[in-house]
């Protein structure tokens, strides 16, 4: 946890950077430090920092790539490659800022075309991932629910998974209610068909997934997953809707009377919040790409375990130990987990920093991956940092107040309910393909 945490953290100091170099200050402090020898300009023309930005980012995107090369193929701690995921945070660090260095001696034209075309791919991919991992999450929230009130009958999970259901659903139909309101005046036709399109596809979306040929082919779809996937579309919605430009006089937020520098920091600082986490939950979520774990725990067979005992002289103490608790957990008598914990509890079962390693059995989360969709994060945060904002009138840059932000938002909320209606179709569709 503590690494990833880690990498987090990094992610967000790299963006909060990031923003600020969109701002004049930043830029006269950058050419000041480098002698007038980076003159920030894009064919003559002040970018107020695009090309920093993407600088930045690529510098962090290039870290992480070369991380996840050297990181294939990591099974286990036992690897010695799995160190440089783990530890060498100050080598790592140092290595991070020499290439943010080395970045500002590369042309500009490079960074200008990164920008435009291999960024903003890379952005579209990222924004994809977490669409997929959110269905992910719902269905596994409501199967796990689920699980647990068919195991133990509990009304707690029971009150928990209903009150769940019906709150998203009220948060849903309250966000509708408030965007019709205050975002859909007359004369606002994009917020109007924005969130009138959403409210009738997951009024569509609901209704499929409680009906009767759904059920019959996957029973355990329903209203828990359907009222998450709402949810969270509506807020895209809102969230668009809400940071669009003020120039058809749509989103009264803009008008609002109060600090706009405090209110455009703090946007923007939980926005880059918001990236950090959602990188890190995808990138040590891998079930929905098809990445079951690393953990294989193989079963004795039949004929090993008729008689519950070990009938082989092993090599060696823990060769030892290792098969008695394969024959106790195929017995049943313990989890599967505690194969993670074969070894003697000697010097081997430490991580070498006094802590216990809890990945000698098996890594919690594939590395390479892992770095790859940190990679693609970056990409993200330069994408939504410089496409089409406007500086001029802006003292402070605000993050994602452009037109195009909102209509990534508002057709990523109709992608996920795509997404989640063809998790109920598929198997109905190809029943052979689910084991429903």
């Amino acid at each position: 946890m503590a690494t990833r945490i880690a990498y987090a953290f990094i992610l967000l100091v790299n963006s909060i950077i990031s923003w600020l170099m969109l701002t004049p200050w930043a830029l006269k402090k950058l050419e000041h430090l480098t002698l007038d020898y980076v003159n920030i300009s894009c064919q003559g023309k002040q970018c107020y920092g695009y090309v920093a930005v993407q600088r930045v980012n690529w510098a962090l995107g290039l870290f992480h790539f070369i991380l996840a090369v050297l990181l294939l193929g990591v099974k286990s701690s036992r690897d010695g490659r799995a160190s440089l995921q783990n530890g060498y945070w100050g080598p790592k660090v140092l290595v991070w800022l020499a290439f943010v260095v080395l970045t500002f001696f590369i042309p500009e034209t490079f960074f200008q075309v990164w920008g435009q075309y291999i960024a903003l791919v890379g952005a579209m991919l990222f924004l994809l991932l977490g669409l997929i991992l959110l269905v992910d999450l719902a269905h596994t929230w409501a199967e796990f629910c689920l699980e647990k009130i068919e195991n133990t009958d509990s009304r707690g999970w029971r009150a928990l998974l209903i009150g769940s259901t019906l709150g998203m659903f009220t948060a849903s139909f309250a966000m509708t209610i408030l965007m019709y309101i205050f975002f859909a005046a007359s004369g606002c036709a994009m917020n109007q068909a924005a969130i009138t399109i959403n409210l009738i596809v997951l009024l569509i979306i609901t209704t499929i997934s409680v009906h009767p040929t759904v059920q019959e082919y996957n029973p355990k779809a329903g209203l828990a997953q359907a009222a998450m996937v709402a949810v969270y579309c509506t807020y895209l919605t809102m969230s668009a809707v809400s940071m669009e430009p003020d120039d058809r006089h749509c989103n009264p937020l803009v008008r609002a009377t109060g600090t706009r520098t405090a209110s455009t920091v703090l946007g923007a600082i939980v926005t880059m919040l918001t990236i950090a986490y959602t990188t890190t939950r995808a990138a040590t979520q891998g079930i929905a790409l098809g990445n079951n774990g690393s953990h294989a725990y193989s079963k004795v067979g039949d004929e090993e375990v008729e008689h519950g005992l070990v009938d082989q002289q092993p090599s060696s103490r823990r060769q030892m130990r290792a098969e008695a608790l394969r024959a106790a957990v195929d017995a049943g008598s313990l989890p599967a987990n505690a194969l993670d914990d074969s070894d003697d509890d000697d010097d081997d079962s430490e991580d070498g920093r006094g802590g216990k390693d809890d990945e000698r059995g098996g890594t919690q989360y594939n590395y390479s991956l892992f770095h790859f969709i940190f990679l693609l994060a970056t990409t993200w945060v330069a994408t939504l940092l410089t496409q089409n904002i406007d500086f001029e009138n802006e003292a402070v840059a605000t993050v994602g107040r452009t037109y195009w932000a909102s209509w990534v938002k508002i057709v990523s909320a109709w992608i996920c309910h795509a997404i989640y209606g063809w998790t109920l179709l598929a198997p109905v569709m190809m029943p052979g393909r689910f084991g429903y």
